[in-house]
């Protein structure tokens, strides 16, 4: 968990520092020294600082050696978060802290007639209990992050997933939690984040492909924590592959998300969308595949292997985790992804130097995902207010 270079700015440092420790979820001054590449004299006088705002504590534990450092470096448990989450079927909020614990959980239901309006009015009642729970607790929010799917470049022309006015919900943000700092990302954005900051031995620390295939299909390319544009979403899932195929919910034909997602592997399986969430991991034990299901399904997995060895060929990199149902797959069913990605590559994995590993599913733990990417966003600026030209 190495970072690659000396940071270069204050920010940076802090960065770094913070980014550091929310991935690991604590260490000692020597090896944290070490990773951010400081000696022990320089990381000491800016722990002091990020201690004297409130951001890390130093907890006494045994020494890892004899004659070790007894004072682990923690996040302070105190900060708290609040994290807003919408899926495919409802909108979560919480808040929490830097660690992922959270204190206060919501979730409304979405109507079933989704507009604009709807999904505005329900993100206004939600925010609204957030609002109404941290002032009755006197709670002062030190980020906020929300995840949205469908979020990226085209979003002022609308969501094509769910429909939503990012920039009212913003406004809304800005009326009922005034000076906090609000950051809004991609669904996969925050998965990302939280399988790279909360699941136990990760497999990347440096640059890779994260692909999440859930009620939709995206990747995002995860690179150096401490850069400005370590996070950018990859459409993948709207690769088309035949204008004769399903028809997507983004408008058009054939694309991956079509055959893959959560609501396309529900209509292979012959069962509802709903009966498949409230299944969860289970579904992959409690309903049976036939031979012709199951060829269906690698077919299917086949051609996400080709979306993610094509997105590959536009922007090689040593590294791809795949989260989502695919995970909970036995190896042989699997192994159509790998198949997929190898047809595309030249040469296949082995000669692109390719290291691909299945992750666990995310799904269904809202807003665990929104909390780890407002953690993120908190320790990306360094801890620094928002409002500062240096965090900025």
């Amino acid at each position: 968990m190495e970072m690659p270079e000396q940071p270069r700015s204050r920010r940076q440092t802090r960065a770094a520092i913070l980014t550091y420790l929310l991935q690991s979820g604590g260490t000692f001054r020597p090896p944290l020294a070490r990773a951010v590449r400081l000696s022990e004299a320089s990381l000491s006088r800016i722990l002091f600082d990020l201690k004297a705002e409130g951001l890390i504590e130093e907890v006494r534990r045994p020494a890892p050696y004899v004659g070790g450092p007894t004072g682990l470096v923690l996040l302070d448990g105190s900060v708290a978060l609040a994290a807003v989450e919408l899926t495919g079927d409802r909108l979560s909020v919480g808040v929490g802290s830097l660690s992922g614990e959270l204190h206060y959980t919501e979730r409304l239901p979405l109507p079933a007639k989704l507009t604009v309006e709807t999904v505005g009015r329900v993100f206004r009642e939600a925010l609204t209990l957030l609002r109404d729970w941290t002032r009755r607790r006197r709670i002062r929010l030190a980020q906020i992050g929300v995840s949205v799917p469908g979020l990226g470049r085209l979003s002022e022309f609308g969501n094509p997933i769910i429909p939503c006015d990012i920039e009212r919900i913003g406004d809304v943000v800005g009326e009922l939690f005034a000076n906090v700092p609000v950051e809004f990302t991609n669904s996969v954005v925050a998965h990302a984040i939280f399988h790279r900051c909360r699941t136990e031995d990760y497999p990347f620390s440096d640059t890779h492909l994260f692909v999440f295939v859930g009620q939709g299909v995206a990747g995002a390319w995860m690179d150096d924590p401490i850069e400005q544009d370590a996070l950018q979403p990859v459409e993948l899932g709207h690769m088309v592959f035949g204008a004769d195929g399903p028809r997507c919910r983004c408008g058009h034909h054939g694309c991956v998300e079509a055959y893959t997602s959560l609501p396309a592997l529900a209509e292979l399986l012959r069962v509802t969308e709903a009966e498949l969430l409230q299944l969860g991991n289970e579904w992959v034990t409690t309903i049976p595949l036939s031979s012709r299901v199951r060829q269906e399904l690698r077919q299917r997995l086949f051609r996400l292997g080709l979306a993610i060895g094509n997105t590959l060929n536009v922007k090689p990199c040593r590294g791809v985790a795949i989260s989502g149902w695919p995970s909970l797959l036995a190896e042989d069913d699997r192994k159509a992804v790998v198949d997929g990605i190898d047809a595309c590559l030249l040469g296949g994995r082995k000669l692109a130097q390719v290291s691909l590993v299945f992750v666990p599913p995310s799904t269904g733990n809202d807003p665990q995902a929104a909390l780890a990417f407002a953690a993120f966003c908190l320790a990306s600026r360094g801890g620094m207010p928002a409002a500062s030209t240096e965090a900025a």
